[in-house]
């Protein structure tokens, strides 16, 4: 069998050093794949890097733990880390994941470790998580409010274009996509570049009215008309009120899974 493979997300730097530093010592042969600060950077990373375990902090910016299993249910084994201590965790008692509570204890933590080895050992397929998920947003005091606290929400990008600064309030853009050095602003009837990565804007966003749909796609999710999913399984968008479509990268088809 391979060597494992895992991925640590945690928006904070002490947390992620700490976990990484006790699954060196409990597990010598298990090989961190990436590290992740944010939601929307660990569900690309799983896309990418294929670990065989994810360690999901509960609270991120941009896409919760909770957002990622989902992302990556049935593709990686999941352990959640959270300092939320509550009757939510009996949820877990399913076995279909596991949990961490902050502060780590290493007797917890060598306990979660034996079981993941015994399911890489029997080769167990990472289980499927969208009925425990639902359970678990249901059950999870503030899971809406899972996400860490974000910057002063956008109200208004600006964008130059000549000797003219044009200004679209956040409530008309359909969406926004990387170009190069630039991110490209599009609303139904108008359309600019700004000087600021799409990674940077995000920031700025609510990701429950904007939906990451791609690695350099951000879309708000009620301009959406209908996502196409064609004989291969990549979803293309269409938009109500205008004539691009935006392709889904596999990262992110879980949002369009049929209710």
């Amino acid at each position: 069998m391979n060597p494992a493979t895992a991925l640590i997300a945690d928006d904070e730097d002490l947390p992620r050093a700490e976990l990484r530093r006790m699954l060196a010592s409990l597990w010598p042969a298990l090989t961190i794949v990436a590290e992740c600060e944010h939601g929307p950077a660990a569900v690309e990373a799983i896309d990418d890097l294929r670990p065989d375990i994810a360690f999901l902090d509960i609270r991120m910016p941009g896409l919760s733990g909770l957002d990622v299993a989902r992302a990556a249910s049935g593709r990686c084994h999941i352990v959640f880390t959270t300092a939320y201590d509550s009757h939510a965790i009996q949820a877990f008692d399913a076995g279909a994941v596991d949990y961490l509570l902050k502060p780590l204890s290493t007797a917890r933590l060598t306990q979660a470790v034996a079981r993941l080895q015994e399911r890489l050992r029997a080769r167990e397929p990472a289980p499927e998580l969208d009925q425990l998920l639902h359970q678990l947003a249901g059950r999870w005091p503030g899971a809406a409010a899972a996400r860490a606290d974000a910057p002063a929400p956008l109200r208004w990008v600006s964008a130059s274009v000549g000797d003219t600064i044009k200004m679209f309030a956040i409530d008309e853009i359909l969406f926004f996509q990387s170009d190069e050095k630039y991110t490209r602003v599009v609303t139904a009837s108008d359309e600019a570049h700004v000087r600021k990565p799409l990674k940077e804007l995000a920031d700025g966003l609510d990701p429950e009215v904007f939906w990451q749909v791609h690695r350099g796609v951000i879309v708000r999710a009620s301009a959406i008309a209908r996502a196409q999913r064609d004989d291969l399984g990549r979803i293309t968008l269409h938009l109500r009120q205008h004539a691009e479509k935006l392709a889904v990268s596999q990262a992110y088809t879980w949002r369009f899974k049929p209710m």
